[in-house]
């Protein structure tokens, strides 16, 4: 097996629980049940490389056609998978109709998180034994341990009833490995978070942004920390931990967090690591991805970008907005558009495409289940086509948000029970850098500014599901309650292994 530098530095993995984490093109002798890295990590570079291996599964998020935000937005009730028709994108065709089942699920919404899960573990092992400076190595395996919890949390959340390992494994054991108890998983991820705080810098800010924008800091864990006590219903310490990583409502925050003053500042691709980025994923146009390897370590294209982008579209009048053309997926259902509508946030969230058509001034080509609402957050523009090398479609460079700061005041306002001054103020301040009014503060307040606050951002599918109103929010879907809660385990996990099927499946 080759062992590149940086974004190509691939272990050894038993393949049947993560089956497409290694192509042909690195993997070139037989496994022989040992991990083929044992000459590797024997410095400082080669353990950054490393870690920079396991950063990399965060494009998870949005690159890739198999991309989390294009998945999550269809399962939910403000929007259709869209595309060239029925059968376009059936991995996530089959999510929107919840006709979703082993053999229609991608594997790769398992395997690509096990893979990141897999090269923490390696890390891990290896850290004690190099010899670096020991704030170096404790900085560098307190990140691990936060990445290995990241891709843990959204394993758990997706599939439920997942394996948990937590060091490596010999090509025996996977034949045998089980699934753990969800609680046992979420204990783990706390632990990891936990452990991995106090050795993380508290923000960045000391720090050269240019080789040191997108790592974890205290901040950036914490606020995954709440999020994960907020989904296991440990309300007190959610919001305990929430409120350091929020400070004072409205103003700048202890850890350098503070809401831009322009809602529509948050979106495009000149906008990085800005004041409300928490933790986000960077995508570059530097690595001239194309279709061979689209979707791999490799790619650091944006592919949430084209995918968002009207197909066949053409402006027909200098009035009209200068798209780039792409494929017709994440349409906006007309639910959402008529909740948004009136909305401040409205015009830099929903596109309005087929107004335009009627008014003759564009063109396009409808995707399924049209309804003429795009999603305008990740719609590329023609300025935004890379001039360089590579597919142009697969080298957008827009990063995205895994967690940004309005996310954590409505949580905190949420741990909080939805009420008491503090819940309010939280509340207040995201309406007010979009210049509403206060409302009164409840939870179904908060759940109703988290639809609008992020809407398109994949958040909309797991808040119902935690909160119990997904089945009636997903009927007209077809969702099935105690069973699309979570989803089917891909069926290369299931052949030759102990795993056990998701109930109903």
């Amino acid at each position: 097996m080759k062992l590149k530098t940086f974004k190509k530095v691939l272990i050894y993995i038993p393949v049947v629980l993560i089956t497409m984490a290694c192509d042909k093109e690195y993997l070139e002798v037989d496994p022989k049940g040992t991990f083929l890295e044992d000459n590797y990590y024997n410095n400082e570079s080669e353990a950054y490389s490393g870690l920079v291996a396991v950063y990399d599964l965060l494009r998870k998020q949005s690159g890739g056609f198999e991309n989390m935000i294009s998945l999550l937005n269809s399962g939910s009730d403000d929007h259709f998978t869209g595309g060239g028709s029925s059968s376009d994108g059936n991995q996530l065709q089959v999510f929107s109709n919840y006709t979703i089942s082993e053999s229609t699920i991608a594997p790769s919404y398992w395997n690509d998180y096990y893979q990141g899960i897999f090269r923490a573990n390696v890390l891990l092992l290896k850290l004690p034994q190099i010899n670096m400076p020991e704030n170096t190595k404790a900085r560098f395996a307190a990140e691990a341990k936060s990445l290995r919890a990241l891709y843990y949390f959204e394993l758990v959340r997706l599939f439920g009833n997942i394996p948990l390992i937590t060091g490596p494994i010999s090509i025996d054991d996977y034949y045998t490995i089980t699934q753990a108890d969800p609680n046992d998983v979420y204990n783990q991820i706390e632990t990891d978070l936990t452990q991995a705080i106090p050795d993380l810098p508290a923000t960045l800010a000391e720090f050269d942004m240019a080789s040191e924008a997108g790592r974890l800091s205290q901040g950036a864990v914490k606020a995954l920390l709440g999020k994960v006590y907020l989904y296991r219903n440990k309300n007190s310490e959610a919001a305990s931990i929430l409120s350091e990583v929020n400070g004072t409502p409205g103003a700048t925050s202890p850890y350098g967090y503070a809401l831009l003053n322009d809602f529509s500042d948050l979106w495009g691709a000149d906008i990085d690591f800005n004041s409300e980025a928490i933790i986000e994923v960077s995508h570059s146009n530097l690595s001239n991805s194309g279709w061979g390897n689209w979707g791999s370590d490799s790619d650091e294209g944006n592919s949430l970008n084209v995918m968002s982008g009207p197909r066949g579209y053409v402006s027909l009048s200098s009035d009209a907005p200068s798209y780039a053309s792409g494929w017709g997926f994440n349409i906006i259902t007309q639910n959402l558009h008529d909740v948004m509508v009136g909305d401040p946030r409205f015009d830099s969230t929903i596109e309005d495409l087929q107004a335009y058509a009627d008014a003759g001034e564009v063109e396009f080509e409808q995707s399924y289940q049209h309804t003429g609402y795009y999603l305008k957050k990740f719609m590329p523009l023609t300025s935004d086509v890379t001039t360089g090398g590579g597919e142009p479609v697969l080298n957008y460079r827009q990063n995205t948000y895994i967690i940004r700061l309005a996310d954590t005041y409505l949580m905190e306002a949420e741990a909080l029970g939805g009420t008491g001054t503090r819940a309010q103020a939280l509340l207040d301040a995201v309406r007010a850098r979009v210049g509403l009014p206060s409302v009164p503060v409840s939870l179904q307040a908060i759940m109703d500014e988290r639809r609008l606050e992020l809407a398109g951002e994949g958040h909309r599918w797991y808040d119902l599901v935690r909160t119990g109103n997904a089945a009636s929010a997903l009927a007209f879907k077809g969702f099935t309650p105690n069973k699309n809660e979570i989803l089917p385990i891909p069926l290369p996990e299931l052949e030759n292994t102990a795993l056990v099927q998701n109930p109903n499946y």
